[in-house]
């Protein structure tokens, strides 16, 4: 798909970036302001929107350097991530540097021989005083005659091109500052399709690619969440917020990810879950591949468009607070993998098991019962994205919670003849451009219910209880179901078994294993066990070997007292464990990586009892 160019109207703000360096990871960016301020300050953003965490983004700029009528100008960094130039007014200033970029992600900037990638947010300063003035940018086609790049280079993005070539390098238009940061880049020797949704023209391009990959059958797939999500924002048929729309997905070895965009995506995922020429069943892997792409096209209107009011408009140089992440990245959760049960993608008995799946991630959280969603919301900064092997205890995920309380609301609203469906696209007309905030959830929650929400909103979002879902889904053919827990379950281990050792990852609080003493990073080896002899009928304390946790029971009976041995930074020690009443020997295919709550019930599971009345929920757009 190659979009048309578009006259190009005056603009004071024009950056070139060049290729500089493959092997060194470098892009030049230089940088021209035609009608500078005395002085003139610029800045680097500190975070990417969509990412809350500030990363520091000028920790990757160097050499930075500014000339006025070809003389050099003073540049004085003033911050992190500031600079104030001492130049004159009305006189065009230039500025020139390096930004390294060797973080394969879908948040910051990558360049070597076989692929570059960047967010405006890591390359392109800001001028301030100018933000909402036209930008744009020159994108220099790399020369393979003096750099490691094939001859084949292209080149994706959202913004408007100019005047570009055939490949997509060239010049492009942003209205303003904030169009460019939101705009990634993509280049190389990529895959590349297109489709239409909904009249919307859309291309899909695909880095690090397998031969064995169905570019036809993601095209397709993705055309049908892309129509989807359209008509439901749409039901009237309005055109949607966005005229062009590009997906960016580089594949690699293990890798899984996705940063939205408003008229774009950036995505990662494994390679061997990309649908494969041949292979008429959908992998698990490929599911959820599916589900990112439906995950970050609803963003498209919840959270780009439809946006906190703290975040009208967006601070770059700080942190910017919301309580709110529970609906916009919460909710947007609960949908990505509903659509893809409306688009027909999955069966609703796949559907249920990705549900019972956050259902799962809920209770394994211990901190569920110890942060409420819009203290992880506002927490994001300093906890969401700095995870240790602590975090589960502490806080809870405003994207798993976030999910089922989108999922309580829904089914609350259609106990009254209402939906989910219904609070979105009435929130969506009234305060996509002024900014939401918690009090305009409950007066839409009112306008369609006649009810007051208020005080189901402290419980759910506010508090720290147990979410109502075994009292709302039996009224739509669904039950709760709990499942016999597991030996790391009913521990409160999460644990990594390989090659015969057992790494403990997590030790939930309040259980079991955490009253034993153990930590996160010990290897558990082995146990000890008080046994009577059937000879001397004696105690008798015997040592055994443990290679998994299913083989508990095969050498102490539940219930019984022994003493784990654990290795703790090369000491070896012994940890007096009670084991649980109930433990159950686990299937080797089964995983060990899980905990339940504390109390070793077991986690739940979510059983479609009634289809006429599930489908009919779960069918409804």
């Amino acid at each position: 798909m190659t979009a048309p160019t578009i006259p190009a109207p005056p603009s004071d703000l024009h950056y070139h970036v060049s290729l500089h360096d493959a092997h060194a990871h470098f892009y030049r960016v230089r940088l021209s302001i035609a009608r500078p301020a005395t002085p003139q300050t610029v800045s680097l953003p500190v975070w990417i929107p969509g990412s809350y965490l500030v990363r520091e983004f000028a920790k990757n700029l160097h050499q930075l350097s500014a000339t006025q009528g070809g003389q050099p100008c003073p540049a004085e960094q003033i911050s992190k991530n500031t600079w104030r130039l001492d130049c004159q007014a009305g006189q065009p200033l230039v500025l020139e540097y390096l930004v390294s970029a060797y973080e394969p992600s879908v948040r910051a900037a990558w360049l070597d021989s076989q692929r570059g990638f960047f967010n405006g947010t890591s390359l392109f300063l800001r001028v301030w005083g100018q933000e909402g003035q036209p930008h744009q940018l020159h994108m220099e086609r790399p020369d393979p005659s003096n750099a490691p790049f094939a001859q084949d280079w292209e080149l994706a993005t959202a913004l408007q091109p100019v005047q570009v070539d055939a490949a997509g390098f060239g010049l492009y238009q942003a209205a303003h500052y904030d169009e460019l940061a939101d705009s990634p880049v993509e280049m190389g020797t990529f895959w590349s399709g297109s489709f239409t949704a909904c009249g919307v023209p859309h291309r899909f391009v695909v880095a690090g690619a397998a031969p064995s990959f169905d570019g036809a059958r993601l095209l397709a797939d993705a055309q049908k969440i892309c129509e989807a999500q359209i008509r439901f924002w749409h039901p009237d048929g309005a055109a949607p917020p966005h005229d062009r729309y590009v997906f960016m997905l580089n594949a690699t070895h293990d890798g899984y990810g996705g940063l939205e965009h408003c008229h774009s995506t950036a995505l990662i995922c494994q390679r061997a879950d990309l649908p494969r020429q041949g292979q008429s069943k959908a992998s698990e892997g490929y599911i959820g591949l599916l589900g990112l792409i439906s995950h970050e096209y609803f963003h498209t209107w919840n959270v780009k468009r439809l946006r906190p009011a703290s975040l009208l408009p967006y601070n770059y140089e700080a942190e910017n607070y919301t309580e709110l992440l529970w609906f916009f990245e919460g909710l947007t959760s609960y949908y990505d993998d509903l659509f893809l049960r409306r688009c027909g993608l999955i069966s609703t008995s796949q559907y249920l098991q990705l549900l019972t799946k956050t259902v799962q991630q809920v209770q394994q959280t211990a901190g569920r019962q110890v942060q409420s969603l819009a203290q992880s919301s506002f927490d994001a900064w300093v906890k969401f994205y700095r995870q240790d092997a602590h975090t589960s205890n502490h806080t809870v995920s405003y994207y798993s919670k976030g999910a089922l309380v989108g999922l309580c609301l829904d089914l609350s609203l259609r106990q009254q003849g209402q939906s989910l469906d219904a609070l979105m696209r009435l929130l969506w007309r009234c305060h996509r451009h002024s900014g939401l905030q918690e009090a305009d959830i409950l007066a839409a929650l009112y306008d369609l219910s006649g009810q007051c929400w208020q005080q189901r909103l402290s419980a759910w979002v506010h508090g720290t209880d147990e979410l109502p879902l075994a009292e709302l889904l039996p009224a739509f053919g669904i039950s709760l179901q709990a499942q016999a827990p597991t030996p790391a379950q009913a521990l409160g281990l999460r644990v990594k078994e390989s090659e015969g050792s057992i790494h403990i990852r997590q030790v939930l609080s309040h259980s079991l294993a955490q009253q034993a003493g153990m930590m996160p990073g010990d290897e558990w080896y082995g146990l000890e066990v008080q046994q009577t002899s059937s000879a001397s009928a004696t105690n008798a304390p015997q040592s055994w070997r443990l290679q998994r946790l299913a083989d508990l029971a095969l050498y102490a009976p539940p219930g019984s007292h022994i003493q784990a041995l654990v290795a703790r930074d090369q000491r070896l020690l012994r940890l007096p464990l009670t084991l649980p009443p109930l433990l159950a020997t686990t299937p080797p295919t089964d995983t060990a990586d899980s905990a339940s709550p504390a109390d070793g019930t077991g986690l739940s599971r979510l059983h479609q009892s009634d289809a006429a009345t599930a489908s009919a929920w779960l069918g409804n757009i």
